[in-house]
């Protein structure tokens, strides 16, 4: 019992952490639409490595619920950021 005690706390750490990370980019790129000093690339392989440990999550089931939540929640920012660094870089109309 205090090994799943101790895997769920080190899990919730871990989860809120990589969310807090995170989540300052997205705010400020959503607030200010500014993305030049962001690389396309990093966030398009963050957000590809989401969705792989998304999938990992779901696949262990309950054991894998920090994983599923966690990722969910960062690949949605990667997302929110890469679409607008698309959109900043390629669409936009000078």
């Amino acid at each position: 019992m205090e090994h799943q005690v101790f895997f769920n706390v080190i899990g919730w750490v871990a989860s809120i952490s990589l969310i807090l990370g995170y989540l300052p980019q997205a705010i400020e790129t959503m607030r200010t639409r500014r993305t030049d000093g962001i690389a396309l690339p990093t966030f398009l392989m963050m957000a590809v490595g989401g969705i792989c440990f998304m999938i990992q999550g779901f696949m262990l089931g309950r054991d894998g619920i920090f994983l599923f939540v966690t990722n969910f929640i960062t690949t949605v920012c990667s997302a929110i950021i890469f679409g607008i660094k698309i959109y900043n870089d390629y669409l936009r109309k000078s």
